[in-house]
């Protein structure tokens, strides 16, 4: 005689209180809002960012006696045609934006090609002598690079390169910051599973790298690639050592404006305003990878 086993026993379901239950939708549904001690904070700073830039506006648009007056004017004035003109009679700002461009640019698609695949190398392969190459490319940060500018220029003479646009673009071409940083953002940002996958399904280092790496990488690679376009293009030192006047970059370019006994600060900001556009315009198409690269990574998530 056979006997049936008694049906388990579901034990009884709690349920919630309904006021507990509906405090937790309004928490899970609410938005958090700034308050106005942070809105305060973020509009004076703001306005203490954006002043420069302003001033640098109002400045260039203004006469140089306008600019001499006590207390001065805040608001743009009606020259501001006239300095452009007075800019591009004494200098060849044109030429100078074109070269910032191709020094500029140069640089940076250098820099964050030959930074990204040094990253890569420390971050997520094993070869020997990882460290020591390592620590000797972070020790570098720490030399001056005034130290290096004799020997520098002593090659690129040997070279025959002076006054030529390759003399700025080579040196820069790859810093141990930018190896440093992409090294960094890789080791956090790249998961180990996602290289051995690819090595399991037969890809090799570059398609890894092209496929995998470029794609994980491209926010870091837009925050790198903007530093690195804005020290170069506002960079003054080197420049000036190895061009002349006759190919001058930007910066060497504004070195030329408002000579004379008394410098016309007008015509110098009409200048200054010309040569900071190009910064802005690609601030903000990076800035939107930048964002894009980091929203696109959150929704992954």
């Amino acid at each position: 005689m056979t006997t049936l086993a008694d049906p388990p026993v579901t034990p009884p379901v709690r349920r919630e209180p309904p006021t507990r239950r509906r405090a937790r939708k309004s928490r899970a549904g609410r938005t958090n809002h700034a308050g106005k001690l942070t809105y305060a904070i973020l509009t004076v700073a703001v306005l203490v960012s954006a002043f420069p830039f302003y001033w640098t506006i109002v400045a260039a648009s203004r006469s140089n006696a306008d600019l001499a007056q006590v207390p001065p004017s805040l608001l743009p004035g009606p020259h501001l045609l006239r300095n452009f003109e007075a800019v591009l009679e004494e200098a060849d700002i044109g030429k100078a934006l074109l070269n910032s461009f191709i020094v500029s640019g140069s640089i940076t698609l250098g820099t964050v090609l030959c930074c990204t695949l040094a990253g890569f190398a420390f971050a997520k392969l094993r070869f020997r002598g990882r460290g020591a190459l390592l620590a000797v490319t972070v020790g570098t940060m720490m030399i001056p690079p005034q130290l290096g500018v004799i020997p520098l220029f002593m090659l690129i003479a040997e070279l025959q390169w002076v006054n030529q646009l390759q003399a700025v673009i080579l040196p820069g071409l790859v810093s141990a910051f930018g190896v440093f940083f992409m090294r960094q953002y890789l080791v956090q940002s790249l998961p180990d599973e996602l290289i051995e996958a690819a090595r399991v399904d037969g890809a090799s280092t570059a398609r890894i790298f092209w496929s995998i790496v470029v794609p994980v990488a491209r926010p870091g690679m837009s925050v790198l690639g903007l530093l690195t376009f804005m020290a170069a293009w506002n960079d003054f030192f080197w420049p000036i050592v190895a061009l002349s006047s006759s190919e001058p970059t930007v910066q060497v370019a504004l070195r030329q404006l408002g000579g004379g006994y008394v410098h016309d600060q007008s015509v110098i900001m009409a200048g200054t305003l010309l040569g900071t556009l190009p910064v802005l315009l690609v601030f903000g198409l990076l800035g939107r990878q930048i964002v894009g690269g980091i929203m696109q990574g959150a929704v992954k998530g």
